[in-house]
C-alpha cells in the first residue's frame, strides 16, 4: 500500500475517532486504540495521536480560524463532518510542519467526497485556501523540511 494513500486512511481513522468522541464523549483512549488497532506502522499511529490530541486541544483556536471565514453563517449550522475536516486541515497548517500545505487541503477535500455532502469539497477548499493565503501573508505559516511551500515557477498576469 502507498504512503500516501495509507496516510488518507490514517486521516480517515481520525476523523471516525474525532466524530465518535463529539457525538459520544466517550473514553478517548478507548475510541483510539480501537480505531488504530488495524495501524501497524508506529508513524502512522503517532500522527494519528498528535492529530487527534492537537485538534481537541486547540478547538477554541480552530473554531475561530473558521468562524472569520464564514460570514453570516452560525457555526451550529456547518455539518460537523466538515466542521472536523477543517479542525483536522487546519491543525496540519498550523501544526505539523512537515506536511506541505497542499497535501493537508486535498486530503480534507478528497475525505469530504466520501463522507459528506455533494458541495462539502468546495467548501472546505474555499476556506482552507484562504486560511493557507491568510498565514502565508502574515508570515505565520511554520513549514520545514518536506512541507515547505513550493513556489510557482511563473506568475503571468493575465491578459484583458
Amino acid at each position: 500500500m502507498s504512503p500516501i494513500f495509507k496516510r488518507r486512511l490514517v486521516r480517515e481513522k481520525v476523523l471516525q475517532i474525532l466524530y465518535a468522541y463529539t457525538m459520544n464523549k466517550e473514553s478517548l483512549d478507548a475510541l483510539v486504540d480501537g480505531m488504530l488497532s488495524d495501524v501497524t506502522e508506529k508513524a502512522d499511529k503517532d500522527f494519528a495521536n498528535d492529530l487527534v490530541n492537537k485538534v481537541l486541544a486547540n478547538k477554541e483556536l480552530l473554531d475561530k480560524q473558521i468562524k472569520d471565514r464564514v460570514d453570516n453563517w452560525e457555526m451550529n449550522r456547518i455539518a460537523l463532518i466538515d466542521k472536523l475536516l477543517l479542525r483536522m486541515g487546519i491543525c496540519e497548517l498550523l501544526f505539523f510542519p512537515d506536511i506541505p500545505p497542499k497535501v493537508s487541503i486535498n486530503e480534507a477535500i478528497e475525505i469530504a467526497k466520501l463522507y459528506s455532502t455533494a458541495g462539502s469539497g468546495k467548501f472546505i477548499n474555499g476556506i482552507l485556501d484562504a486560511i493557507l493565503s491568510d498565514l502565508k501573508v502574515s508570515g505565520k505559516l511554520n513549514k520545514t523540511g518536506r512541507g515547505l511551500l513550493e513556489e510557482s515557477i511563473s506568475k503571468t498576469p493575465s491578459k484583458k
